[in-house]
């Protein structure tokens, strides 16, 4: 087979612009002309090069022609359905009309398959906070969330209630040790491979977040994120096999920090541009996964996520470090990313989970309460109207704002007396009384998830700013 030498010097000259396209190119030629005269394939460049939208359909030529297509070129109109698609709304009693409204709206979009409310839904942008969506060949950057990958991470070491309660100023002094929020970092961060990967190098908006991204490694947001210690509640005949009980755990609630607040507003405008929608529909707008900038963003989001993984990690590292003990057992989740699936009938599709906790069959999850509410381990019983889905929380009963305007300092210090809970930061936002019942959440998703044990908050930390944070 004769062997087609093509570089990208030659590229530039027949007037391919530096970037992408150039080695998109060179691998197309690659994969589908090898046995082609150089002639003819610069003549297929040229033609390419001439007229790329004219391309952007065709089987091989389609990668090379969108890089090439300028993107107020490449945008498309797109009308919402006449009707829309028919949903399941768990524990809808609990849920806000705002929030309802968002989820008719994405119902309608020409590319959704399917989608479903939790109990704990509140609204959001685009997708509400507790919605699930499933598309055909798109992502849309605001149904993951601004916080990509924000997600929950459990241990359980050891040591019982007694020692909590002996050892309380020393395990608050541990969290104030081991963990950063907000714009607090780590004077000397540690490392992590997930730092080095290719894709910072690879994807040129990802470039100048590499530096942060090291500096934040192993910290929390601000907001709603937490860690905490409390006791977890085993029974016999657990999941774990581990004697019946009361067992020190830490829990921690966080996500991607800067790096994902970058990729989703980076990629939330570029699919604006591209992707033109009624103004009611506009943050629903998405990225066609077999585009330069779909594929772009599904890497970055991936990253983004193992980023956050990467940072529950290193904080329940310190925090074992300074027990001196290893850990009994971890139990770790997403929610609020986009994975491929398959529904009942063999359909691929993407589901977004903004807020919303992956409950496939025997799928392990984490559904917290609130700083004084307690959390509850789960398994999931593989819903499919539910999209394999459940609650990531209580969910907000009040507004930020709300909540900030009726709730005090005192009925705050009252609440977390009476639950015995000691605080570490944390604003009137965040207040417990902010927050739906989560028994009640529970309840409503009985057919969902199965509750395997449950974690009373003790000791919890957060931001001591009141800088929101969205699910």
């Amino acid at each position: 087979m004769k062997k087609i030498m093509l570089s990208g010097n030659e590229l530039l000259k027949l007037g391919f612009p530096e970037g992408r396209a150039i080695g998109m190119a060179i691998n197309t030629v690659y994969r589908h002309f090898r046995r082609s005269e150089k002639e003819d394939i610069c003549a297929m460049l040229k033609n390419v090069l001439a007229d790329p939208q004219a391309f952007t359909e065709d089987d091989i030529w389609k990668k090379v022609a969108l890089e090439l297509v300028p993107a107020e070129k490449q945008s498309k109109v797109h009308n919402l359905n006449p009707t829309r698609l028919d949903y399941r709304v768990f524990g809808g009693s609990e849920i806000e009309e705002g929030a309802r409204h968002q989820m008719e709206i994405a119902m309608k979009l020409p590319v959704t398959v399917a989608g479903a409310l939790m109990p704990d839904a509140h609204q959001g942008y685009g997708l509400p906070i507790g919605g699930v969506l499933a598309t055909r060949d798109a992502v849309i950057p605001y149904g993951v969330g601004v916080d990509i990958g924000c997600r929950m991470c459990f241990t359980a070491y050891p040591l019982d209630a007694v020692f909590l309660e002996r050892h309380r100023s020393n395990l608050k002094q541990i969290l104030l040790d081991t963990t950063c929020f907000g714009r607090e970092t780590f004077r000397r961060p540690r490392e992590h491979e997930v730092i080095d990967r290719e894709t910072f190098r690879e994807i040129a908006m990802l470039r100048p977040l590499q530096h942060k991204a090291a500096q934040q490694i192993g910290s929390s947001g601000s907001g709603n994120h937490f860690v905490e210690f409390g006791l977890l509640t085993l029974a016999s005949d657990n999941e774990w096999q581990l004697p019946a009980g009361a067992y020190l755990g830490l829990l921690s609630h966080s996500g991607s920090r800067a790096l994902g607040a970058e990729i989703a507003r980076h990629y939330t405008r570029v699919a604006r541009q591209q992707c033109l929608l009624p103004k009611e529909a506009a943050n629903l707008a998405w990225l066609d996964l077999r585009s330069g900038a779909g594929q772009e963003y599904w890497r970055a989001m991936n990253l983004a996520g193992d980023y956050a993984s990467a940072c529950h990690h290193q904080i329940h590292e310190r925090v074992a470090e300074a027990l001196g003990e290893q850990p009994l057992m971890r139990v770790e989740n997403h929610h609020n990313f986009a994975w491929r699936e398959q529904l009942g009938d063999g359909t691929e599709v993407i589901v977004h989970r903004k807020g919303a906790t992956p409950a496939g069959s025997g799928v392990l999850g984490i559904i917290p309460g609130s700083m004084t509410a307690p959390g509850f381990i789960v398994k999931g019983k593989g819903d499919g109207a539910s999209l394999n889905s459940a609650s990531h929380g209580a969910g907000r009963a009040m507004s930020r704002t709300a909540a900030k305007q009726s709730i005090t300092n005192k009925m705050v210090k009252q609440e977390l007396e009476k639950h015995q809970v000691t605080l570490l930061g944390g604003g009137l936002d965040e207040a417990p009384m902010a927050y739906k019942n989560i028994r009640t959440v529970m309840r409503h998703q009985a057919e969902l998830v199965e509750v395997l044990a449950e974690f009373s908050p003790r000791i919890v930390r957060m931001c001591g700013d009141d800088s929101p944070a969205e699910d």
